[in-house]
């Protein structure tokens, strides 16, 4: 029998050989915690649809960070449940509010931790949206204003990096303007550049208590169905100022990190979403799954459409399993 020159499995045959050759890797550096905070003192409250993952009051901050500090997780993303709701949000942009003092507390006990907050209404509006509401409908511009004084406020309390997720016209460049005005021209904006109206949000809506209470968020988010589109949304953040850009879901969407990957050459984020993350956990609990596994391969698929970052409520499992298999 004739066999070509280049027998593929010879580099196979061991792991040795396969950890050689291997063209993409994860490391716990290149992998962002969510937190989700809430009023209180001393509570750490589980999210029934998400296995593994708690709200936290600010004062269990620090044994967060500092377990993702010794796994060699650098970074963190803040998502704060309010104690008042109102109309306008007002409660996000509070010098006191939720992640005001969470930012505080992190930068305290944990310097080096880098604080990302999101930057978004839909925590802090009785309606669930992620503007002000006007007519019934979300009003882009009237938005803008308070987005950027939320971002000043994360950024007057210590906020490393702010990362706005309304998908609102303009809002970048707004709060470009804003921080610059105000002598934070260091702090940079990754944006949530690429964020689709997904059905893959349902556990974050349960966890961070903001489902809309009336229609839905497909006049701001993106249609699944475009990807063109993507294109256009991340440009138009690269012109008002983002350092870098985010794909929202980031599984259902590897073709979108890709198109990124290769037409800008900023850092790509993406964020595995909650319902990306639930669907691994459940199939993994009904033993249909190796979860762990599973885990392993969404994470460098990721990676390997091009994302730099991710955003993961695996990122303390993940690390976990990189420590331990070197």
């Amino acid at each position: 029998m004739l066999f070509p020159d280049y027998r593929p499995r010879r580099l196979r045959k061991n792991e040795a050989f396969r950890s050689l050759i291997r063209e993409t890797r994860l490391s716990p550096s290149q992998l962002i915690y969510p937190l989700f905070i809430i009023p209180g003192k001393n509570k750490r409250e589980e999210i029934t649809s998400m296995p593994g993952v708690h709200r936290v009051t600010v004062d269990l901050l620090e044994k967060e960070a500092e377990e993702c500090l010794k796994l060699g997780i650098n970074g963190v993303i803040l998502f704060g449940l309010p104690d008042k709701k109102d109309g306008m949000g007002s409660g996000a942009h509070k010098k006191d509010g939720i992640i005001q003092t969470a930012i505080k507390e992190l930068k305290k006990n944990t310097p080096d931790l880098l604080v990302i907050t999101d930057v978004c209404l839909c925590e802090y509006t009785d309606h669930g949206h992620c503007g002000c509401i006007i007519n019934r409908e979300v009003d882009n511009d009237a938005t803008l204003e308070i987005l950027a004084k939320t971002a000043l406020s994360h950024a007057q309390a210590g906020a490393d990096m702010v990362a706005p997720s309304d998908m609102m016209d303009g809002r970048v460049g707004e709060i470009r303007m804003t921080l610059d005005e105000n002598s934070f021209d260091h702090i940079p904006i990754m944006s949530y550049a690429v964020k689709y109206a997904s059905s893959f949000y349902g556990p974050f809506r349960e966890a961070a208590d903001c489902v809309p209470q009336f229609g839905d968020r497909r006049s701001y988010q993106m249609d699944p169905a475009n990807s063109r589109e993507a294109l256009r949304e991340a440009t138009l953040d690269v012109e008002e100022g983002a350092d870098i850009l985010m794909v929202k879901p980031a599984v259902a969407y590897l073709d979108i990190i890709s198109k990124l990957r290769d037409e800008f050459d900023l850092p790509i984020a993406a964020y595995h979403v909650s319902g990306e993350y639930a669907m691994i956990k459940a199939a993994a609990e009904k033993g249909w799954i190796d979860g762990e596994r599973v885990m392993a391969e969404t994470l460098l698929s990721i990676r390997r459409a091009g994302a730099d970052i991710i955003i993961t409520y695996f990122a303390k499992e993940m690390a976990k399993l990189l420590k331990n298999s070197r």
